[in-house]
């Protein structure tokens, strides 16, 4: 299931994997910067749809929709029963 959490991570690992700075990518995107800090530290809140796919398509990166989980246990809930 794809979860804010996921998504900031995702997003923040592309940045530093391209060496873009929060500055880079916000020029790229045409984001504030301080929308990419908030959406990247799990501060967002509710982003806009629009706003989510610059910063996606300014670091190559797709969103994909796929079938919901059918019944199989999520990473989290592996790592709950350990």
């Amino acid at each position: 299931m794809l979860t804010l959490d996921t998504l900031s991570r995702t997003i923040k690992a592309a940045r530093t994997e391209k060496d873009l700075s929060q500055s880079d990518l916000s020029a790229r995107a045409d984001v504030s910067r301080a929308q990419i800090d908030r959406l990247e530290n799990g501060r967002a809140g509710d982003v806009r749809f629009s706003t989510l796919m610059r910063i996606l398509r300014a670091l190559d990166l797709d969103l994909t929709l796929g079938p919901q989980n059918q019944g199989r246990p999520t990473l989290t809930e592996l790592r709950r029963e350990d």
